[in-house]
């Protein structure tokens, strides 16, 4: 398209808007074209799904340290 055939943004199909209406109307059009959307929550993962509970801590040789072995931290 040339410059002279550009096509508008918006187009009043029916009735006939105030300036005031269109123009809050553009501004409103206009915010949330331009709205950065949030990022994501973050997915709660259960602990069944968790690859990090594979990874077991290290055992510490003591008095009941077979009993900590076994415990999910």
């Amino acid at each position: 398209m040339s410059d002279e055939q550009v096509r508008p943004l918006l187009r009043v199909v029916r009735g006939a808007p105030e300036e005031t209406e269109l123009a809050a109307l553009t501004a409103v059009v206009a915010a949330a074209a331009s709205a950065v959307p949030e990022p994501a929550a973050p997915v709660a993962r259960s602990r069944w799904a968790d690859r990090a509970a594979l990874v077991r801590a290290p055992l510490h040789p003591g008095p009941a340290a077979w009993r900590a072995s076994a415990d999910p931290r």
